[in-house]
């Protein structure tokens, strides 16, 4: 049974969170670290991340009965009831957001924001209704790094809204890659993805576009003052392989195993972003 709690928490989405959450969190520390700080933010968030991801499954649980990738989740299975799903998450935000008040005000404010945006704006509405839906919950996907950063800065600065915009920009081709690869799931559920709404080549366009996009996001925090060159370089070199990975998608003739490619690569290339926007307080003087 306890395995079946865990899996509505939706482990996959909390660990890659909370690698971007210290990604956020140790730029902002530059070298510094204060460990209770650091738990209080990393459990705090993932407390708050694991409440929406069941809150999630328990709007979602119609959808879920469709689609092949999700068939299989407690609640679609009746392992779990509805109502236990829905004080199991509320028991989890109360504990998460408790945590992250903990911290200072404005840390607790982005995470109830990144949390209204997943559970309300995208999950009850967006998703099923609207093209914008990705782009609606890409917000959500965007603040746990500024939560980590805001969290030591106690402020939101510029630094805090290029990571917000950068996060967000990368939030979309890893999602529109998905959409294509999963197509019939979206398509038999009848939610409006833009492979699904539009077409698969529109929504390659798109990926290229908001490629180009992230890149030019990513590098701007180098421009600001905020890493060094070889956060700059690294990234550059990450984010010139992915608009590659992503122009290939015209002349592909699989279409699923390029977007598998490009999703595959969108995994390590925010790994990395988290990793050099972590390190680089620690880095050389003449790197940093």
């Amino acid at each position: 049974m306890l395995g079946q709690f865990i899996a509505l928490t939706k482990p996959g989405i909390i660990f890659g969170n909370s690698i971007s959450v210290m990604g956020g969190f140790f730029l902002a520390a530059q070298g510094e670290f204060s460990p209770g700080l650091f738990i209080a933010t990393l459990v705090g968030l993932a407390l708050v991340i694991a409440s929406g991801c069941a809150f999630n499954n328990l709007i979602d649980r119609d959808i879920d009965a469709v689609m092949e990738r999700t068939r299989n989740r407690p609640l679609v299975q009746g392992t779990i009831t509805p109502a236990t799903t829905l004080g199991f998450a509320t028991l989890l935000g109360l504990a998460g957001f408790t945590m992250l008040l903990s911290t200072n005000v404005l840390t607790a404010g982005l995470a109830v924001f990144g949390f209204a945006i997943y559970v309300g704006a995208y999950s009850l509405y967006s998703k099923r209704h609207s093209v914008y839906g990705t782009l609606i919950g890409s917000l959500s996907g965007a603040v746990p790094p500024v939560v980590g950063y805001c969290a030591v800065k106690g402020q939101f600065d510029v630094g805090a809204a290029i990571i917000l915009v950068t996060f967000c920009l990368w939030q979309m081709p890893h999602s529109y890659a998905i959409a294509i690869f999963r197509f019939r799931d979206y398509q038999m559920a009848g939610i409006p993805v833009l492979p699904v709404a539009r077409s698969i080549r529109t929504a390659k366009i798109h990926i290229v576009g908001y490629t180009v996009a992230f890149m030019l996001a990513a590098l701007s925090l180098s421009l600001a003052g905020y890493t060094g060159i070889a956060y700059f370089v690294v990234m550059l070199l990450m984010g010139l392989y992915w608009l590659k990975l992503g122009i290939a998608g015209f002349r592909t003739e699989d279409n699923v195993k390029w977007a598998k490619g490009n999703f595959g690569f969108s995994i390590l290339t925010v790994c990395v972003l988290s990793l050099m926007m972590g390190i680089n307080g620690v880095l050389p003087a003449f790197l940093a």
